[in-house]
């Protein structure tokens, strides 16, 4: 690659990230036209489903190791989340940037584009805890809907089943391509952005 064309890809990945900059700076806030409660029991209802989930995790890791964590995640994940849909109105889903479970994690639109925003905040020194997404758009029918991400990130713990795809243990391997043969949550490292809990709720 020339001197030339490496200063235009140059040019153009700044160019792109001062766009996502912008577009993540008028979401990273919470719509001024919505209620505070709504906000706060919003952002409390991605918090549950992380903080269920990890319990479960924990106590699975302890007791049988990451090979039992692949059931929790399969099984226990989508319970909570439709516990928390039903309890809440809402639709209460995990997305990946890479998408293991094929029935819950593939994003639709608008958490693509929450993602790719996620992505370039952690390039800017962001941290993961202090990143989100908020919308206000029309649902399709007539009517609006809030909608909601919460930035994941790769903690020490995940790379036993999300790190690259050789260090992953044996018996742990054969169980991912069991469960997930068309995995592809593999081969990330401590700090990369994961993917998101995302929530999805009518408005008035």
């Amino acid at each position: 690659m020339n001197f030339f064309q490496k200063f235009i890809d140059n040019r153009f990945l700044g160019v792109l990230l001062l766009t996502v900059t912008g577009m993540a700076a008028a979401q990273s806030a919470p719509p001024s036209t919505i209620d505070a409660s709504l906000v706060q029991s919003t952002r409390g209802i991605a918090g549950e489903l992380l903080g269920q989930l990890g319990q479960k995790l924990k106590a699975a890791m302890s007791t049988d190791g990451p090979v039992a964590a692949v059931s929790v995640c399969k099984e226990s994940a989508p319970a909570i989340a439709r516990q928390l849909s039903i309890a809440n109105d809402a639709k209460v889903n995990r997305v990946g940037t890479r998408v293991r479970n094929q029935n819950m994690g593939v994003p639709n639109a608008w958490q693509k584009e929450a993602l790719t925003q996620f992505e370039a905040r952690l390039l800017q020194g962001e941290k993961a805890a202090d990143i989100e997404y908020w919308q206000v758009a029309d649902n399709g029918h007539g009517k609006s809907e809030l909608r909601y991400a919460k930035a994941i990130a790769v903690q020490p713990q995940c790379l036993s089943c999300h790190g690259s795809a050789q260090d992953i243990a044996a018996p742990l391997a054969e169980k991912l391509r069991i469960e997930y043969p068309n995995d592809q949550a593999t081969g990330y490292s401590v700090g990369q952005l994961r993917g998101a809990v995302v929530v999805t709720r009518p408005l008035p």
